[in-house]
């Protein structure tokens, strides 16, 4: 399969990529997804993970996205996530100390604390790490 399409990778500050790839693959709500050249409609949930592309000249991009949504449409795949950073620029330091902050909360389970917002706060610093 010959051909490119866009991938834009966009936070809430700034516009992070926008770069012609030949392949991508990113981590959806129900497992990884693959898009390629001529991929099908369609949106999806994002979760704390490595959006890996490949661009047109053979050169292998990475970034660890964070909660978010996918739409690929019209050979462009718009991934709109929480942040993202290159794995070289992660706070090794400051997401072990969040992730023991979240594990924390979660060990000391008092009925108010909101486990659908910390998991993801567990689950983001434990992708840093990795």
């Amino acid at each position: 399969m010959s051909g490119s399409f866009k991938l834009r990778v966009v936070s809430p500050e700034r516009i992070l990529l926008e770069a012609e790839v030949v392949s991508a693959r990113f981590p959806g709500e129900d497992g990884s997804f693959g898009v390629l050249p001529r991929h099908a409609a369609m949106v999806s949930l994002t979760e704390s993970g490595p959006l890996l592309a490949r661009t047109t000249d053979g050169r292998e991009l990475e970034f660890l996205i964070h909660d978010g949504f996918a739409e690929v449409r019209d050979d462009v795949l718009t991934v709109l996530t929480r942040s993202a950073e290159k794995p070289g620029e992660v706070d090794l330091d400051r997401a072990k100390r969040a992730a023991a902050r979240a594990r924390e909360r979660t060990r000391n389970a008092l009925p108010k604390v909101d486990y659908s917002r910390a998991l993801p706060a567990l689950r983001r610093p434990l992708r840093r790490e990795r």
